[in-house]
């Protein structure tokens, strides 16, 4: 008898649930203890322990019956959720931007016309976002230029520079502000994220029942612990087009020309949320082979960015992309002898051979997608295109990799998994060690060789007697309910 399902239904639920419950503790326990700045290693052992009973949950939900899948799926991100409500947030002081922006469209501003630290904006300001002598010892905290011989800081980080954020996101700020009670700080901003990552996950859970497949593989989103930790602790944007991403991949893999240009709006939105999202565009283009079928998804997508940046461009006086330029030189990404960045590519190729190899590897990965990859399951190529960006970018935040576990959601390749602890622990640990690129080097190089080890193993045959229960499903397969095997 096959022991995984051996345990009667009532049984294997009640395991489910008894599973959920050390993984929530933790996590609770997690973002209340903190210590970014005073226990970097610390911190990121609990994350660890974290993701090693997200495993253990994962093995745990392939022992209940398809019937009591959906709402333990349901139950179990609600409380994972709520995990990340239970602190400020820890680790990124992005969210004060965003309450900012809010704060300074909501007085009738562009948010790309004054620096958080512009004089002109000083009647907005509040001792939360702006303290000031004693409460400005903090690491977080950035000093602020004052007449007055008061020493002032703040919690924004780059408080000298412009916004970065498109405009999607900024009509998101701009809501959230309008809608918190006076004196609300980070709360609004925490429970919208959150209620956004559930919305994710009933997206998830509905294409992957219209599709048929298992719903088991929403479980990769709504209970992953990088979900409570960025998406909802730390707030960040990235939420809200992973939401608008995932809605418009669904749509796309329609045949129906309606759905699909509904599908490039949704994209285009994501697009005008972060940018990031681009990256499943040659998903979304996967198989096609008609002009008008490419059109109809990417002639929306662009329509909408443009409509959605025409408000603030009327609106503004400066540049509508705001410090993304300096942004991109900052981080490194036009200068790869720079911090981190390609840092598996400059092991092996001179510093400045990684930028173009890096852009001629996702260039072909995304023709191959584009011209290999199967139209009805438009989020698999999304995946290897978004995979393979990260692997070779080696970014240094971890919640960029949002996208892609809600991407590892609908496909179920759960070994790119690895690609967002890898980012968590360049992330987390980046202080403790230094930056060194030996941190970023292991852990990105870890995660690509369990990429590659399991991609081969998904294209060998079955052996006897096994019917292939050995592994999740292979992309491009037919995949049937109670499939999914999420550790291999």
């Amino acid at each position: 008898m096959n022991p995984l399902t051996a345990a009667s239904p009532r049984t294997a639920l009640v395991t489910g649930v008894l599973a959920l419950v050390p993984l929530t503790t933790v996590l609770a326990l997690t973002i209340r203890y903190g210590g970014h700045f005073s226990d970097p290693v610390g911190l990121f052992g609990r994350y660890a322990v974290c993701w090693a009973l997200f495993t253990v949950a994962l093995l745990a939900l392939r022992r209940v019956p398809s019937r009591g899948v959906s709402w333990l799926i349901v139950a179990g991100a609600v409380a994972v959720t709520v995990t990340g409500l239970l602190g400020p947030a820890r680790t990124s002081t992005d969210s004060y931007r965003y309450a900012w922006d809010g704060r300074v469209q909501s007085s009738g501003l562009s948010p790309y016309d004054h620096s958080p630290q512009d004089p002109a904006l000083a009647p907005l300001r509040d001792s939360w976002l702006f303290p000031a002598d004693a409460a400005c010892g903090g690491p977080d905290l950035a000093p602020v230029p004052s007449a007055a011989g008061a020493r002032h800081c703040t919690r924004i980080n780059r408080p000298a520079v412009h916004t970065i954020y498109p405009p999607v996101a900024e009509a998101y700020f701009l809501a959230v502000d309008r809608l918190s009670p006076a004196g609300a700080r980070h709360k609004p901003l925490q429970i919208g994220a959150a209620l956004i990552s559930l919305g994710v996950t009933g997206a998830l859970l509905l294409i992957l029942r219209r599709r048929g497949d298992d719903l088991r593989r929403a479980a990769y989103w709504a209970w992953c612990p990088a979900v409570p930790l960025e998406a909802v602790n730390n707030a960040h944007i990235d939420i809200l087009g992973v939401l608008l991403a995932v809605a418009g991949l669904g749509l796309v893999a329609s045949r129906a020309l309606a759905r699909r240009a509904a599908g490039g709006v949704l994209v285009g939105a994501a697009i005008a949320t972060k940018l990031m999202p681009a990256v499943v565009l040659p998903g979304a283009l996967s198989g096609v082979r008609r002009v008008r079928d490419a059109a109809a998804v990417l002639l929306p997508a662009a329509a909408f960015v443009a409509l959605a940046y025409l408000p603030y461009v009327l609106l503004s006086h400066g540049s509508v992309f705001g410090y993304l330029g300096g942004y991109v030189e900052e981080e490194g990404y036009d200068d790869p002898s720079a911090g981190s960045r390609y840092s598996l590519l400059r092991l092996v190729l001179p510093d400045t051979w990684a930028l173009p190899v890096l852009v001629a590897v996702i260039a072909a990965v995304a023709l191959y997608v584009m011209r290999r990859g199967d139209p009805r399951r438009p989020w698999s190529g999304a995946l290897l295109v978004t995979g393979w960006s990260f692997v070779l970018l080696t970014p240094g935040y971890s919640w960029y990799a949002l996208l892609l576990i809600a991407l590892v959601a609908l496909d179920g390749r759960w070994e790119w998994l690895g690609i967002a602890l890898a980012g968590a622990a360049v992330y987390v640990l980046g202080p403790a060690f230094g930056y060194q690129p030996a941190l970023t080097n292991l852990a990105y190089g870890a995660a690509a060789v369990l990429v590659l080890v399991l991609s081969l193993l998904r294209r060998r045959p079955s052996s006897p007697g096994t019917g292939g229960a050995a592994s999740p499903p292979s992309h491009g397969s037919t995949h049937t309910r109670g499939e999914v095997h999420p550790a291999g």
